[in-house]
């Protein structure tokens, strides 16, 4: 699609349309903002972002927020993998792995779900596979539903803003918009362009993803390998990914990767005299792990491996990035609405930054743990131990899967600041379907005429949502944000001044009523 919308003002400019860019989108859409995407490939297709190597795990807040949206039956991929005649699935039930950290399994038959009382029964999936060019192409359509306009082939040169707006620069047009949001990856142009300070540390190794053809497989042992020199996985025929930890030298160099380079890291890293006989397909990677200072300068924001960019071990990268769009978009919404109480585009960065440098750690954990030294394999040694354990593989899992991801909100209840549970209502509708439409909801399990005067107060900014539960732990009420997450709730008689002040820290009434 050619620019034609130079001068155009919309909301919001988006740099990126991968995944966390396009949900990004989505969420600002659903808020009735103008969205543009640039994007700066022509091709929304590439063999990287399909199987194996486009295979990503969503994890649980990833899953909730997709659930919420209505957007999560349309992943079909994952339904393969539920096969218990997969490939990926030939251990029986019971020895299913579900996971791994650092190359260590850990197993379901391991994990006690007893641990995670809030998650009721029929919840959606607490981890699911998926691939990035499927993911893309759900979030695609959905922001082209919502009227979002993607351009490809257009990448960000420069932009400059001034109080009120920005200007961006791209293929010799110029675009403005209220808002610019970097979503455009670890060489970010909009987080080099708009002086974002990006501390961090650098890597131990080079990783390789390839598709070879080897003349002799059955030299490689199958699985995940950790070897005196590094560590090789052979996962599927001719499905090959090494880790060489030559401190990023390769990776750094950017020399081409050739057959006889994949085939002499190989050999060395497996201790073998395997044969490659052709390469597909290879990329390379590195665990460098750094994180954006501050994710807002002006009118410029950062999400994504925009802000942070660490290792692929574990998968958290793209689950990372999703979180800011959810907790970005309605904030970012709002403020251009100027319904945004004071603070609460902040909010973004003092919520989503700690959960980065959290994810930034565990990857640098992981690391240290397969490095090919003997302190490392003691470590290796006394981490398999613990997570053969019930509390290990269930705190592995638990990380793993974000199931106790939450944010450091006021209030001195048991769930605030966590997501909110799926509630089943007596006649069958779940609480992700209040969801769908970006509203806060104001829960009310036994009718209060008051607690539904008080939301009426905010308009159509929270829902008022009132019938019996199945079960409802306890509460009475709760007041959810738009991104899913308990900002209040009470398990006796409301305090109407506390609920007040919490709705008014996260949304901005019709009418203020002093009580």
């Amino acid at each position: 699609m050619k620019a034609t919308q130079d001068q155009f003002l919309h909301d919001v400019i988006i740099s990126g349309a991968g995944p966390v860019g396009l949900f990004l989108a989505c969420e600002l859409a659903l808020a009735n903002c103008s969205v543009l995407i640039l994007e700066k490939t022509d091709n929304p297709y590439s063999p990287l972002k399909q199987l194996p190597f486009g295979m990503r795990g969503l994890n649980t807040p990833t899953i909730e927020a997709l659930y919420r949206r209505g957007l999560l039956h349309e992943l079909e991929i994952h339904k393969r993998f539920q096969n218990p005649h997969s490939y990926q699935n030939k251990a029986p039930q019971a020895r299913r792995q579900a996971g791994h950290f650092a190359g260590i399994p850990f197993y379901d038959y391991n994990i006690d779900a007893s641990q995670w009382p809030y998650r009721l029964p029929g919840s959606p999936a607490k981890h699911l596979l998926t691939e990035m060019e499927e993911l893309e192409t759900v979030l695609v359509r959905r922001a082209e539903a919502l009227s979002v306009t993607i351009i490809r082939g257009q990448a960000i040169t420069g932009f400059h803003q001034t109080a009120d707006e920005v200007t961006v620069l791209s293929g010799g047009q110029s675009f403005k918009a209220k808002w610019l949001v970097g979503c455009d990856g670890a060489r970010s142009i909009v987080r080099k362009g708009g002086d974002f300070e990006f501390a961090g540390t650098e890597p131990e190794f080079t990783g390789y993803s390839t598709l070879v053809d080897i003349a002799d497989p059955e030299k490689l042992k199958p699985g995940r390998n950790i070897t005196p020199t590094g560590m090789y996985l052979q996962s599927q025929p001719g499905y090959v990914i090494i880790q060489d930890f030559d401190g990023g030298a390769f990776h750094r160099s950017e020399k081409p990767v050739t057959a006889e380079h994949v085939q002499e890291v190989l050999r060395r890293i497996s201790d073998t005299d395997v044969t490659i006989n052709a390469l597909h397909i290879a990329t390379t990677w590195t665990d460098r792990a750094r994180q954006a200072t501050a994710y807002r300068h002006g009118r410029v924001l950062l999400a994504g491996d925009a802000a942070h960019i660490h290792s692929p071990l574990g998968g958290q990268g793209l689950n990372l990035g999703l979180g800011d769009a959810m907790n970005l978009g309605w904030k970012l919404a709002a403020t251009i609405h100027q319904r945004a109480p004071e603070g609460l585009l902040d909010s973004y960065y003092t919520e989503r930054h700690p959960l980065g440098a959290q994810v930034l750690d565990w990857s640098r954990a992981q690391v240290v743990i397969m490095k090919p030294d003997p302190n490392a394999r003691a470590l290796q040694t006394i981490v398999r131990d613990l997570i053969d354990t019930h509390d290990g593989a269930t705190y592995i899992a638990e990380r793993v899967w974000g199931i106790h991801t939450h944010y450091q909100l006021d209030g001195h209840h048991r769930l605030t600041g966590y997501s909110v549970p799926d509630f089943e209502f007596e006649d069958g509708v779940r609480m992700g379907d209040f969801m769908h439409h970006g509203q806060g909801v104001l829960l009310d399990f036994d009718e209060n005429a008051s607690l539904k005067a008080l939301a009426n107060e905010y308009g159509e900014q929270i829902r008022y949502v009132s019938g019996n539960v199945k079960d409802r732990l306890g509460l009475i009420a709760a007041l959810i944000r738009p991104d899913g997450m308990i900002a209040w709730a009470a398990d006796n008689t409301p305090d109407y001044s506390e609920l007040q002040k919490v709705a008014d820290r996260w949304f901005m009434g019709d009418v203020v009523i002093k009580r």
